[in-house]
């Protein structure tokens, strides 16, 4: 398991990948650097080997594919996540991993809004874009992230081992901002300075086309992480909708004549409000199940610390799980716990599964493994 772990997504950064590589091993010369090439067709890849970087490949095309193999794969205490376009200077690394190290953060956000980002970019309406969304963002989930979109962050063990990759393009770091305030998980802002890409290298973001997807994200995570105020407010607005139908078109003229004038729009109205009676109790079972999903949460949150607890020990997932005989679904849960350990934190969650399991009858111990960060990497079943 390393100490720090710098992962850098590339497509297509010959210009600027070498320059990347070099400037983060004189900050952080502990750290393995790996780069991840998503199908570039230029020389990046041979160059970042070239430069000292451990060079692996995603062919699934888009930044959230590569987030999503690089999280897979790498092991570390602390993880930075920077872009290979050399917009980010390597200086405030240190920073960000101490926080991590020292201070128990999951994620620190390297802030470039609130420093030389509207001066040093030159696509104005990219400017418009990350100002929109973390005003949406932050009015929304009431957060104090201060830029949501940047490509410079550094993680924890157990938010990356815990942390669900969906989205497959840029919307990635949209996604993790919601998802970590929606977790409650420890985060911190360090502002850093932004330069715009030399001359000669080509961003890859489509303003519209992208903008729009991470505006569709923010919207999906709204309704994913707040059902009960998503379809309460549908259910708000569809109870206006029939009461200013109802009201001038049928109650007030019923009031004068003693006669329902309008049939099809009281039908209408009372169908208006038995869609807003549906969406509210919609919303009520959804938000059960989110709660259900925040306990499930933390339990996971118990096992990844557990589990980097035993990788700083041993070093290695053989030494910690031995020859499993996985036949038999007692004798995994049974190995396991002597395995890493009588009393601790694994223990309980095990025997969390065996109070589910007992509940819900036929329940794969796979699922369970896998939403507790053991499938990835022990592979077990």
């Amino acid at each position: 398991m390393h100490k720090i772990a710098v992962l850098i997504p590339c497509y297509n950064e010959e210009q600027t990948i070498k320059n990347v590589v070099e400037s983060f091993q004189r900050e952080l010369p502990e750290a393995v650097i790996y780069v991840y090439n998503n199908n570039s067709t230029d020389q990046t890849a041979e160059i970042a080997k070239e430069a000292g970087a451990i060079v692996r490949h995603e062919y699934q095309q888009g930044k959230g594919n590569v987030v999503r193999r690089m999280f897979q794969e790498i092991d570390a205490e602390c993880y930075i996540m920077v872009d290979g376009d050399d917009t980010y200077p390597a200086e405030s690394v240190r920073e960000m991993a101490d926080k991590i190290l020292y201070k128990n953060v999951d994620m620190v956000v390297g802030d470039r809004l609130s420093s030389t980002y509207f001066e040093e970019n030159k696509r104005r309406f990219h400017n418009f874009g990350n100002s929109l969304v973390r005003l949406c963002v932050n009015r929304i989930f009431k957060s104090d992230i201060k830029d949501i979109m940047t490509g410079y962050r550094a993680f924890s063990y157990r938010f990356v081992k815990t942390f669900p990759v969906l989205s497959k393009g840029f919307e990635i770091e949209t996604e993790m901002s919601i998802h970590a305030i929606s977790m409650n998980m420890a985060m911190d802002n360090v502002v850093v300075e932004y330069r715009d890409r030399p001359q000669g290298s080509v961003s890859k973001l489509n303003t519209v086309k992208d903008g729009i997807k991470v505006l569709m994200t923010i919207f999906n995570l709204f309704k994913n992480y707040k059902p009960m105020f998503f379809f309460s407010f549908i259910s708000i607005i569809l109870c206006a909708v029939a009461t200013l139908c109802f009201v001038p078109l049928v109650w007030l003229p019923y009031l004068h004549t003693g006669m329902v004038e309008r049939f099809p729009t009281l039908i209408v109205c009372g169908f208006v409000v038995i869609a807003a009676l549906l969406s509210f109790f919609n919303g009520m079972v959804l938000d059960s199940i989110k709660q259900k999903e925040k306990r499930e949460f933390e339990f996971r949150l118990i096992v990844s610390a557990a589990i980097e607890k035993e990788l700083l020990t041993h070093g290695d997932i053989a030494d910690i799980m031995g020859d499993i005989p996985i036949n038999n679904k007692a004798n995994v849960l049974d190995n396991t716990t002597a395995r890493v350990g009588g009393g601790g934190y694994i223990n309980e969650a095990l025997s969390l599964f065996k109070t589910d399991q007992k509940i819900l009858g036929n329940f794969n111990l796979c699922d369970f493994i896998h939403s507790s960060v053991f499938i990835c990497q022990w592979n077990i079943c």
